[in-house]
């Protein structure tokens, strides 16, 4: 009995090694991930931060704000908490969309608010104006985002002057100030075109504000022309006309204007005047530089375009600084639709149509003197002597209407009496 033992063990061993081998089989699986543990890390900030910059470089713009977001909570000290701010606002800019450029102006205006001490906060500005630029539309579109991306480029140009970044500010300016000359442009065309006072004051308006803030402006010269035309027009603002023909031979000497313009002057008596020399050089090199012209056929191929077509802007000279909130007014016009001219500059103003058109002279800095408004001092005029007192006149009137009352009254019980006599006629 001893000897067969082993034998009897034999299917109990198998049985065992078979359940070894299924558990073995079922227990194998995939290896659960678990996020890394930066904890135990010497630098987990900088960890994340790589990490993020991974995901943003390969498109992932939500995951990478959201490790950057958890590194600025987590580690309020560190010293990349400005690359995450910037590099946070930069994923919306890369982005595109009209809702993520909107964040990323907010996103780039908190990182200069704080980090303004560091040479990233002129990028963050250029940014702002860029972002602004990106969603700029047609000149006969709305203009808000062409006004901003003036204002923010403006605003860069003047708080970091010595930046990298000026010569690329500057060109964008320049583009940005084509397409708002431009809108005014048309709008200015369209009244001139109508030949009417108050449409050619409105045209007036409209390009003298050009010609003073948009001097680099691709069609300056022919605003330059069509507000002297204008203006001759009148014979009370006639006298206005050739300082605007000076200015075509002086500060556009290449324009094809320039010939008329002298005509002009010469027929008025006035003294034709020399070209500028820096006006003159400034379009030497456009002319070198290849800019192109307006055109029909760039006009055309413009309508299948989303944003505007910035191909005139200029590529020289210094685009105009100054906020249109602090231009100085020079040529408006004040109630009744007179003409009030001051200073030397005209930067337009109000129409009000209707009234004749006059020319007030002022000295700069000066107040302008105005006919809408009677003066404070101005008496009032005395009341007839035949007014009676306000007692009798209030008698009178309750007299009147108590009259009146009672004759409606009687109509009215007369008519009824009459219909129903029509109905029951005895």
């Amino acid at each position: 009995m001893t000897l067969n033992a082993p034998y009897k063990l034999r299917p109990l061993a198998a049985v065992l090694l078979a359940c070894l081998l299924l558990s073995g089989c079922f227990g194998k699986g995939k290896t659960k991930k678990t996020a890394p543990d930066f904890s135990q890390s010497a630098e987990p900030d900088k960890i994340l931060y790589e990490q993020a910059m991974a995901d943003l470089k390969k498109g992932r713009h939500e995951i990478g704000r959201i490790t950057l977001q958890t590194l600025i909570n987590t580690y309020p000290d560190s010293e990349y908490l400005a690359k995450a701010k910037l590099a946070t606002a930069d994923s919306f800019y890369d982005e595109g969309t009209s809702s993520s450029l909107t964040q990323a102006v907010a996103e780039y205006k908190d990182f200069r608010t704080f980090f303004e001490f560091l040479d990233e906060a002129a990028y963050a500005q250029y940014r702002i104006g860029m972002a602004h630029f990106r969603r700029m539309e047609k000149p006969d579109r709305d203009r808000t985002h062409a006004k901003m991306a003036e204002q923010e480029f403006q605003e860069f140009l003047l708080r970091y002057p010595e930046n990298k970044l000026n010569p690329e500010a500057e060109q964008r300016l320049r583009e940005v100030q084509e397409v708002l000359a431009e809108g005014d442009f048309r709008i200015a065309r369209f009244y001139f075109l109508k030949d009417t006072d108050n449409a050619r004051r409105a045209a007036v308006l409209r390009l003298s504000e050009i010609v003073d803030r948009y001097p680099l402006y691709s069609q300056a010269d022919r605003a330059l022309w069509m507000l002297a035309e204008a203006l001759a027009r009148s014979e009370k603002t006639q006298h206005l006309a050739p300082r605007y023909y000076s200015r075509i031979v002086q500060d556009y000497p290449l324009s094809s204007y320039v010939s008329d313009a002298k005509q002009r002057l010469v027929k008025m008596n006035v003294p034709v005047p020399q070209p500028s020399p820096d006006a003159l050089a400034r379009l030497q090199k456009e002319k070198e530089m290849g800019r192109e012209k307006a055109s029909l056929a760039r006009s055309v191929l413009g309508m299948f375009k989303t944003g505007p077509d910035v191909t005139s802007a200029a590529r020289a000279g210094k685009p105009n600084m100054t906020p249109p909130s602090e231009a100085m007014g020079g040529e408006s016009l004040v109630a009744g639709g007179n003409l009030s001219v001051s200073g030397s500059k005209a930067t337009g103003g109000a129409a009000t149509p209707g009234g004749p058109v006059s020319t007030v002279s002022t000295a700069p800095g000066a107040a302008s003197p105005s006919t809408s408004q009677p003066s404070a001092a101005q008496p009032q005029p005395p009341a007839p002597e035949s007014v009676k007192p306000a007692g009798t006149s209030e008698k009178s009137t309750k007299d009147a209407e108590k009259a009146k009352k009672e004759k409606e009254k009687k109509e009215s019980s007369s008519k009824k009496k009459k219909g129903i006599r029509k109905i029951l006629p005895w």
